[in-house]
């Protein structure tokens, strides 16, 4: 009898141990960037599998920046790529409280300011406790397969393919227009 509950003990522990790794196995990170709902800053959702197909470069952004004079540069290069490119801006109020205001303030911020129409989502944690779970994929080789970032300061970029993939990261002194950034537009 011992021999039997010892065999059936070490059956429950096994399938239980099965059932863990298939639930860890449905809960690994998204293998590419359409994979992601955000809520928009307009309401409303930007679903990137929606951008399948088209480079992406998402930005996290700041109103009272000294790089904030970038959304004019990310608006022109929207405008000059729009059929390969979207850009999609991310306010995030994580560096020297640079970006205090509400999604509605940020909107017509950016819209009356730089003219911007590129997509914005609503405003997120870029880095600490909450950051929202896009930019921990971007921010980690071991979620988005390609490299470590940090997101240092407002206006961090990243980009990535057609297929959603990461491609690169530029710190907030690289500029839109920058051959950094153009280079994986020819």
């Amino acid at each position: 009898m011992n021999k039997f509950l010892f065999a059936l003990v070490l059956f429950i522990a096994c399938t239980s141990a099965t059932s863990k790794d298939k639930k860890t196995d449905t809960m690994a990170a998204p293998k590419t960037i359409h994979e992601f709902k955000v809520p928009s800053i307009e309401g409303g959702v930007i679903d990137f599998s929606q951008y399948k197909g088209k480079k992406i470069l998402i930005v996290n952004t700041a109103s009272k920046c000294g790089f904030t004079p970038q959304y004019e540069g990310l608006e022109k290069l929207y405008k000059a790529h729009k059929d390969e490119l979207v850009i999609v801006g991310f306010p995030a109020d994580n560096f020297g409280h640079q970006e205090p205001g509400t999604n509605e303030e940020i909107q017509e911020f950016c819209k009356v300011r730089f003219g911007v129409t590129f997509p914005l989502a609503s405003k997120v944690d870029v880095v600490g406790d909450n950051t929202h779970p896009l930019f921990k994929w971007l921010t980690k080789k071991d979620q988005n397969g390609v490299l470590d970032a940090t997101v240092k300061w407002n206006f961090t970029k990243f980009l990535l393919d057609e297929n959603g993939k990461l491609l690169a990261a530029f710190e907030s002194k690289v500029t839109p227009e920058s051959e950094e950034i153009t280079k994986y537009l020819k």
